[in-house]
């Protein structure tokens, strides 16, 4: 992609973390970190182990509450952000640890994306009548889409409890991407995979990105796949900002070097 192509998918700023600062007991989890993330871009978020990483993502769809500073999400401040308000506005996320209903199909699993687009009510859906039966079709047909894109359609009947961890991972993205959001948070969705998987899911987040224009923020420890997919990159550290720049920026950056890539001055 050439710096036009790239300039013109990335638009105007659709997050803004400002001044998080979470706290654990006596352990500052994050401290005082202020980021963006602008509308059309990949951004991912890196550090060592214990960095604050995930608790950055929590902090933006409301599962943590900070002791201080403000989420912003298109244009509107929340202090705290709460998960149901993440969700309803158009924020979804996979989780570090696959987190699936196991005894339910691959279907299944991604029609659980599809909740908060539901306006039939209990008895509708229950009973397949009225708003039910319509609404049953048209989330069905989305959901069959998300399946096709992901390639995984020799599974779709299939308990998810019975896939290799691999396959569980790309459904949970399918869950996600199930609920059409307008940001979508990935943590850590390669880890534990081998290089077939990696390439696999790599290929699937750039093209969220580019065919469903999906805004991404996303945690990865494998250096290769952030500096290749990443329009900008933050860097933690023991839950401060270290840097935040371009790949190209970050990767050069003498404190990144010494405090994440383990490589000391010469």
């Amino acid at each position: 992609m050439t710096v036009t192509d790239q300039q013109s998918r990335i638009g105007e700023q659709i997050l803004h973390a400002e001044n998080i600062t979470l706290g654990f007991g006596g352990v500052k989890a994050l401290n005082d970190i202020s980021f963006d993330i602008r509308k059309g871009e990949i951004r991912s978020i890196i550090g060592p182990n214990g960095a604050g990483k995930s608790s950055m993502l929590n902090v933006i769809n409301g599962f943590y509450q900070p002791q201080e500073g403000t989420i912003h999400f298109k244009g509107v401040p929340y202090r705290p952000m709460r998960p149901y308000l993440a969700a309803s506005n158009g924020i979804a996320r996979t989780f570090q640890n696959i987190a699936l209903f196991r005894g339910m199909s691959t279907l299944d699993n991604i029609m659980t994306g599809r909740v908060l687009k539901m306006k039939a009510s209990l008895i509708e859906q229950a009973f397949y009548v009225l708003r039910g039966k319509k609404e049953e079709l048209e989330h069905r047909e989305h959901v069959e889409k998300v399946i096709d894109f992901l390639e995984i359609q020799a599974i779709r009947r299939t308990p998810v409890g019975r896939l290799p961890y691999g396959l569980q991972k790309r459904v949970e993205l399918g869950r996600a991407l199930a609920a059409e959001p307008d940001l979508l948070l990935l943590d850590e969705p390669m880890a534990g995979m081998n290089l077939e998987e990696k390439e696999d899911m790599s290929r699937f987040i750039v093209d969220v990105n580019e065919q469903f224009g999906t805004t991404i923020a996303l945690i990865e420890h494998d250096m290769s796949v952030v500096m290749d997919l990443s329009d900008r990159v933050v860097v933690l550290d023991y839950g401060r900002k270290l840097a935040d720049g371009t790949p190209d920026e970050v990767r050069g950056d003498q404190a990144v070097i010494d405090a994440y890539l383990g490589v000391t001055h010469e």
